[in-house]
C-alpha cells in the first residue's frame, strides 16, 4: 500500500471517529437538557411522595419498559455483572444526594455534586493511568469555577464548617464520577438496553430496601403520577440508554463536562416557567460552564489546526 493511500485511509478513520464522537456528544447534550427539566417536575412531585418512594416508582417504571424491549438480553452474565455495578453507583449518587440535602443547603449540595466534573479526570488518571487532553482540563477548570458562581454556595464552602450533608454530597459526586467512568469503560457499542435495564432494576430494588428505614409518604396526585412516568420512561429508560450508547463513543471527561450543563438547563426551564429569576452572578456562572464545554469540544480541534499552520522550525 502506498504512503498516500495509507494517509488517506488514516485521515478517513480519524474523520469517522471524530464524527461519531460529535454525534455522541450531541446526544449527551440532548439528554442533559432533558434531565434539566426533571428538576422542576420532581420538585412538584415530592410534595406528594417521599424521595425513596418516588425513586422506587420511577426506576421500576423505567425497568419494566426496558425489560419489555430488551427481553432475555438483560439476563446475560455480563449485563447482570456490569449492570448491578453501575446501578449501585447510580443508586448511591441519588441516595447520598437526597439524604445529604437534609443537613446542607441546596446550593452547597448542587455545587459539591457538580464537582464530579473535576473528579472524573482525576479518577481517570489514578485508575486508568490516562491523562486527559490539556484543552479538556482547561474546560474542566472553567466549568468548576462556573459551577461555583452559578450555584452560589451560601457563604462559600467554609461558613459554619463542613456539615454531614456536605460530606454526603461529596460522596454523591464520587458516585456520579465512578458511574461516568465505568460507563465509558463497559458500555457496549450495540445492544445497550439489556445493560441499562439491569441498572434500573438495581436502583429500584435498592431504593425499595430503604423504605422501611425512612418516613414514607404517598399521595396519588397527577403531579406525582406524571413525574413518575416522565422520569421513569424518558429521563431513566430512554436517557440512560442514550447515555450508555454515547459514552461508548466519547471520553468520560467530555461526558462529565456536558453533564455539568444540567444545572444550567434546569435554571433556564425554571426561569421560563416563572419559578425564579437569574441575576448577573448566575449568568456569569452559566457562561463559564458553557465556555468550559466549548473549550473541550472546539479547543482540541483549534489547537491541532493552529499547530498544523504554524511554520516548521
Amino acid at each position: 500500500m502506498s504512503t498516500s493511500t495509507s494517509d488517506m485511509l488514516e485521515g478517513a478513520s480519524v474523520s469517522t471517529s471524530r464524527s461519531q464522537r460529535l454525534r455522541a456528544d450531541g446526544a449527551l447534550a440532548l439528554i442533559t437538557s432533558l434531565w434539566g427539566i426533571t428538576f422542576v417536575v420532581v420538585k412538584d412531585a415530592l410534595g406528594y411522595g417521599d424521595p425513596f418512594t418516588f425513586l422506587t416508582l420511577r426506576f421500576l417504571v423505567g425497568a419494566v419498559v426496558l425489560t419489555t424491549v430488551a427481553g432475555r438480553r438483560l439476563l446475560t452474565a455480563r449485563n447482570l455483572r456490569v449492570g448491578v455495578m453501575l446501578g449501585t453507583c447510580l443508586f448511591l449518587a441519588f441516595a447520598l444526594q437526597t439524604v445529604g440535602l437534609a443537613t446542607t443547603t441546596p446550593s452547597r449540595s448542587a455545587f459539591i455534586t457538580g464537582l464530579c466534573v473535576l473528579l472524573v479526570p482525576l479518577l481517570s488518571m489514578l485508575v486508568y493511568r490516562r491523562a486527559p487532553k490539556f484543552t479538556s482540563l482547561l474546560g474542566v477548570g472553567l466549568a468548576a469555577v462556573g459551577l461555583y458562581f452559578f450555584t452560589q454556595p451560601e457563604g462559600g464552602l467554609t461558613t459554619g464548617g463542613v456539615s454531614r450533608g456536605d460530606v454526603l454530597s461529596l460522596g454523591c459526586a464520587v458516585a456520579y464520577a465512578c458511574h461516568i467512568l465505568l460507563t465509558e469503560r463497559h458500555a457496549p457499542k450495540q445492544g445497550v438496553m439489556g445493560l441499562v435495564a439491569v441498572q434500573l432494576w438495581t436502583v429500584a430494588a435498592l431504593s425499595a430496601l430503604c423504605l422501611p428505614f425512612v418516613e414514607r409518604r404517598l399521595v396519588w396526585h397527577p403531579s406525582l403520577v406524571g413525574a413518575v412516568l416522565l422520569c421513569g420512561v424518558l429521563a431513566s429508560a430512554v436517557a440512560i440508554s442514550v447515555q450508555t450508547w454515547g459514552q461508548a463513543r466519547t471520553t468520560a471527561v467530555r461526558a462529565a463536562l456536558i453533564y455539568s450543563l444540567e444545572s444550567v438547563f434546569a435554571a433556564v426551564y425554571s426561569v421560563l416557567l416563572g419559578y425564579e429569576v437569574l441575576g448577573p452572578r448566575e449568568w456569569l456562572g452559566g457562561g463559564l460552564i458553557l465556555s468550559g464545554v466549548l473549550m473541550s469540544e472546539v479547543g482540541a480541534v483549534a489547537w491541532l489546526w493552529w499547530r498544523a499552520r504554524a511554520p516548521a522550525r
